[in-house]
């Protein structure tokens, strides 16, 4: 569980706001932005969770490394780039299937192993997708 790593080079990324159920939506507007640009998509998404996951709205910021070192293209959108996203070290777990209701079990897995662990939470709770293992995500 514990020793992981989120690093990436050349990151895109949108801040998002809206219900649970709404996650693949604000996905699909992100990489759909992104796609009718001139930009290269590469490496796995990942998101970050800035509000209260448990909350009935959330606040979430989502990434995507690209292939470009700048942000040059106009996009009408606003949008962040950093040249380098890095979170270390980090716990870990992995959801393999009913994403939606096991994310809330991982989610306590994880508070809970902190607290047994005496570790502090320092930075919100970052999901991502593995290109690589379809349907599986990790909770970071």
């Amino acid at each position: 569980m514990l020793g992981h790593q989120i690093a990436h080079r050349n990151v895109v990324s949108k801040y998002y706001h809206f219900k649970p159920e709404d996650l693949e939506m604000a996905i699909e507007d992100f990489t759909t932005i992104l796609e009718k640009t001139i930009i290269i998509l590469q490496g796995d998404m990942f998101f970050s969770i800035l509000s209260d996951p448990t909350a009935e709205e959330m606040v979430v910021e989502i990434f995507l490394p690209i292939e470009e070192d700048s942000l040059k293209v106009e996009i009408k959108e606003k949008m962040l780039f950093r040249s380098y996203f890095t979170i270390t070290p980090m716990v870990m777990t992995r959801v393999t299937e009913d994403f939606n209701e096991q994310s809330q079990v991982k989610y306590w897995e994880l508070v809970d192993y902190l607290n047994r662990n005496e570790l502090e939470q320092r930075t919100p709770v970052f999901v991502e997708y593995k290109k690589h293992i379809p349907e599986k995500y990790m909770w970071r």
